[in-house]
Parts: structure tokens; sequence; C-alpha cells
């Protein structure tokens, strides 16, 4: 079967509130916010998105409200050639919206008004979708709904890469191993890792073994590390104005896919991803910078 997708994403699309502040305060007490701006955001868009403008064919499944085909973020994702036939449309409810707060440390909080993501819950697997796909990438959001995705996508032997992100604490212990069984990538920040070898009461021998063949961490400033049967591979963040952090997980996925799944090493795909999230963390917002496939490649081999 020829298929027509190289990399479905599924999960949330959101308006992202991005707001500075010089630090977080206190129960009961308040901070001066310093800045905020709105952008496209939502992990699944952002991969996507990214994807879709480095040369890859991809595709977007995300439950967003009523009146999104009118919005400007609609006619961008159309405008990228993103397939978004599988969109969840939930009339009388709002596009999921973040407000993510980033302190002078470049720590972050989050809050997340999900709105029409509610729907993933009672919503149905994206069959076609998934079949037309050659990789699937699991994203923040519903973890009822992204094992039954996962469980689809295992069935036709699709590549399936989880980044539960932020989302991490929403999966029980039972839900999250049932989905890094099913994952053949497992991408997550530092903390988010450690959290889940915690969960799972295991270290990250023991998390391949459960199933994802790869797993890639990455260390914001400190670069990324990928593990595999292989053995680990260290690479090096590209140093850079960093203006806001917000979004560079998500582009050093799409990066990272981007080239794997074009037949590179792992080493290569790495580093590669590391040059895309590069741009993106010099500019506000998840998409606001997004390099092409020659700017990154071009970053890439003038640091490593």
């Amino acid at each position: 079967m020829v298929k027509d997708i190289d990399l479905l994403a599924i999960g949330h699309t959101a308006h992202d509130y991005i707001i500075r502040v010089p630090s977080f305060p206190k129960a009961n007490f308040s901070s001066p916010i310093t800045d905020m701006k709105t952008f496209n955001g939502g992990a699944a868009a952002n991969v996507a998105c990214v994807g879709a403008n480095l040369g890859l064919k991809t595709a977007l499944v995300s439950a967003v409200g009523g009146d999104f085909k009118k919005t400007e973020y609609y006619e961008h994702i159309e405008n990228l050639g993103i397939n978004s036939d599988s969109l969840i449309i939930v009339p009388g409810e709002k596009t999921p919206t973040a407000f993510v707060l980033t302190d002078d440390n470049s720590d972050q909080i989050s809050y997340f008004y999900w709105g029409a993501a509610k729907e993933f819950a009672e919503s149905k697997v994206p069959s076609i979708a998934i079949k037309n796909a050659e990789a699937v990438h699991l994203a923040t959001g519903d973890p009822e709904f992204n094992w039954k995705c996962s469980e689809e996508a295992k069935n036709e032997d699709i590549l399936i890469s989880f980044d539960p992100g932020q989302d991490l604490g929403m999966y029980d212990t039972k839900k999250l191993k049932e989905v890094i069984e099913n994952a053949t990538i497992l991408f997550g920040n530092h903390h988010e890792i450690e959290r889940i070898m915690d969960s799972l009461e295991t270290d990250l021998n023991g998390l391949r073994e459960l199933g994802p063949k790869i797993i890639v961490k990455t260390c914001g400033a400190n670069g990324s590390e990928i593990y595999s049967s292989e053995d680990k591979i260290k690479i090096d963040a590209i140093d850079v104005n960093v203006v806001d952090p917000t979004g560079a997980g998500d582009s050093y996925r799409a990066g990272f896919l981007s080239r794997f799944l074009n037949g590179e090493s792992l080493e290569e795909s790495a580093k590669f991803a590391s040059a895309v999230s590069s741009f993106i963390i010099e500019h506000q917002g998840c998409q606001t910078n997004i390099p092409s496939f020659d700017d990154a490649f071009e970053r890439m081999n003038e640091f490593y």
C-alpha cells in the first residue's frame, strides 16, 4: 500500500499565551507579568507544522473548537499542506488554550484549558489516517485515546513515537506502561524520563525492554542523549541566544523524525533535531521561527 502521509501527529492543537514573569509567586501572592503574547501551539500541531516545513508530508488529529476552521491558525495549517481531514470539530466548545509562564531562570509552569479536547475521550480511533501513515507521533493528549491509537498503529506495524510531555501526570501507571510497550521511540525531557522510570520502577535498560527501541532524552542547554542497542549517544546543544524555550521539545521531535524516517542514523537525526530547535528558541512562540530544511541543515553542519 502506497501511503500518502509520512507522519501523523495525534494530540493537542492549542492557542498559546506565552507569559514572562520575573519569578513564580507563592500561593496567595502575585507576580507582575512583564510580557504576554498569543501564538499558535499545541504539541501535536507543533510537530505537524515543523515537520511539514522541513519537507515531511504530515497529518494532524486534534480536537478543536467549532470555529477553528475560521481562524488564522487553520489557514496556517492549510498553507503548510498539512492533512486536516481527521480533525475532531466540537461545536460550542473552544479550542484548547495553554497559558505558559516562564521566569527569569527559564523555568516554566503551564496551565491548560482542555475545552474541545475533552472530546478525545469519546472519539473513535482515526483508523484510516493511521493506516495511511508511515509513522504516528503521540503527543500531549488524552491517555486513553493515545493508547487506543497506539494499539491500532502497532497492529498495522507502524512506527510509533510517544511523548507524553506535560500531560505525563494524567497517565496512571498501567496506561503509561501500555502505551510505552507499543512505542518504537520514547521522547521526553530529563525531568519526564526520570518521572517515567520512577513511576514504572525501572531504569533506562528496563524501559527499553518494555518496548521502545530508542529513548531520546532532551536536556535543555545540556543537549540531548539517545539510548538504543547501539549504546548512548550524546549530542551538544547549539549555542544561540535563547529568547523563549517554549516549543523547543516539539521542534526537536519533528526534526529528529524528519531525518530518522528518511533513513538517517540516530546521531545524524539528533544533530539535525538540535539545529531545528535552536531556531525555535531564538523567538517567542512554538511556530514563529520554524526553519526550512536547508537552513537547519546548514546550521547543523556549521556547528557539528
